[in-house]
């Protein structure tokens, strides 16, 4: 008998389909990784299965027995637990707090919370999850966005799933600790729990997935064991249509430098970095998370200063102390978190996009709407966010139309000629990775310098010419495309030697 199985789940909003008739069954025990491109239906199930929202046809069973999801509350109690793609934990509270929200040891009078006894239940969880550095009795708001995951995992965890559902659960994760969750989950599943695995990362599918259900348009295209797929099967099931080279073929011809610095630094975060990015180039920048490589993206777009060091552009030492110094030099830059530093959620997808333009649609102070929306409206068509419209809020678009607004506010630009990237494709559909990679090579070509910092490694060496490894806040290697190889970058990254290869007597 199936732990979970769901039957002919529909569900449409304003009269668009969201998912039709979606049908599968997972046994106790099994990981079902949830594949698909941004839209096409995922969040949708996983809100359902969650009790945040009902769907219109269709039932969920739980041990064979049918079940009315009304609330989050209710999912809850039946052991369905859910770690979503966007953090919900509460800042201003402490790390037991959340992990133990609702559910709070007290004393003889219930009113009094035993706080020895939170903070210890607390810590034993992250302790069981492999994280006992995080200290239970820290504010949520001071710690790393990698380590407020692992807090909202534990927080899943401590509810004893029997269903749990991981949304994008790596993507703010180093290598490490995703091992460490990759573990947590085989001992869950060794123990009956069924994990539902979301993730647009084909490697961690095939590494940590038992099945694999693939959404398209809201509609099951795929249901196969992990096993029985490949790479490019899994791709062309998710996208309609297969993609033999994710990366761009393309041959650098790299100019005259057009971003430099010399010997940048910020007290107790990097020092002493200096690189360089020619016109045509694409510079990939690798790291653990903590190395110091966002701090250097925005120590160069003056989002957070230097406190000492040179930054050159064309030759010319520039003083960049805010971003309006950067994009007054041709400095765009594409921020690790969209939400909370690329895109005004609130806003409409017009105010974004045409965030960083409005002086060329503009006339004595006196913005032309009219113009903006027309050549907003075209580069988003150029880039084919969906769904059309550029009077709806940006939060009403998926993760990867989304970085497709924020690509299109800095193109709009006609004066730039340094592109930084952080993370460009983190959380994006497989279809918008390559999109973006195109878009990327189309700068490089174009006499951009572009800048790329990323913390998947296949990224990292199927797009630079050139790949800096950053340590501790320093830059430790710097490599041509000839020299790159995973476990090389890899032991530069966490500061390992490896072993020369001995020729056979």
């Amino acid at each position: 008998m199936a732990a979970l199985s769901v039957d002919n789940l529909s569900k449409a909003y304003d009269g668009n389909p969201a998912l039709v008739e979606v049908s599968f069954a997972v046994e106790s025990g099994r990981v079902l990784a949830l594949c698909g491109e941004n839209g096409a239906g995922k969040s949708t199930l996983i809100k359902i299965l969650a009790g945040a929202t009902a769907p219109d046809e269709g039932s969920i069973a739980l041990d064979g027995r049918t079940i009315a999801l009304r609330d989050p509350r209710q999912a809850i109690e039946l052991g369905v637990r859910t770690v979503y793609q966007e953090l919900s934990l509460l800042p201003h509270l402490s790390v037991a707090e959340n992990i133990l929200l609702g559910k709070m040891p007290h004393r003889s009078a219930r009113w009094w919370v035993d706080w020895p006894e939170a903070n210890a239940l607390a810590a034993q969880e992250l302790a069981n999850f492999g994280f006992d550095r995080i200290d239970a009795r820290a504010l949520v708001s001071e710690l790393s966005v990698s380590e407020q995951q692992v807090v909202e995992i534990a927080k899943a965890l401590s509810g004893r799933p029997r269903i749990l559902i991981l949304d994008e659960p790596t993507s703010v994760l180093s290598a490490r600790e995703t091992d460490t969750l990759f573990a947590k989950i085989r001992e869950l599943t060794a123990a009956g729990v069924v994990v539902l695995y979301v993730s647009h990362r084909l490697e961690e599918i095939f590494e940590i997935s038992d099945e694999v259900l693939v959404l398209k348009d809201g509609v099951r295209v795929l249901s196969a064991k992990t096993r029985d797929i490949d790479r490019n099967g899994l791709i062309s099931a998710m996208v309609g249509r297969s993609l033999a080279a994710i990366y761009p073929t393309r041959v650098a011809k790299p100019g005259p430098a057009r971003l430099e610095c010399r010997d940048l630094r910020r007290a107790g975060v990097f020092e002493g970095v200096s690189l360089s990015v020619r016109a045509g180039e694409i510079v990939g920048m690798f790291g653990l998370v903590g190395s110091g490589r966002t701090d250097v993206a925005r120590a160069l777009f003056g989002a957070t200063p230097a406190t000492a060091g040179e930054i050159l552009i064309d030759g010319e030492p520039v003083r960049v102390r805010r971003p309006a110094d950067a994009i007054a030099r041709g400095i765009a830059f594409v921020t690790e978190d969209r939400k909370r530093d690329g895109l005004g959620l609130d806003l409409s997808i017009l105010d974004n996009g045409g965030l960083a333009s409005m002086d060329l649609v503009s006339w004595r102070g006196v913005l032309n709407r009219r113009r903006q929306e027309t050549m907003v409206e075209a580069e988003l068509d150029e880039l084919a966010v969906r769904p059309r419209g550029v009077h709806r809020m940006a939060r009403q678009l998926s993760g990867g139309n989304q970085q497709k607004v924020v690509l299109a506010k800095w193109l709009l630009i006609e004066s730039t000629r340094v592109f930084i990237f952080d993370e460009p494709t983190r959380g994006v559909d497989i279809a918008t990775k390559v999109e973006i990679y195109r878009i990327m090579a189309s700068l490089a070509a174009a006499g951009m310098a572009v800048l790329l910092i990323s913390s998947e490694m296949p990224e990292a060496l199927g797009m630079s010419d050139r790949l800096l490894v950053m340590r501790a806040g320093r830059i430790v290697a710097e490599l041509d495309r000839s020299e790159l190889s995973m476990e090389r970058v890899f032991a530069l990254a966490i500061g390992v030697e490896l072993e020369r290869k001995t020729a056979s007597p």
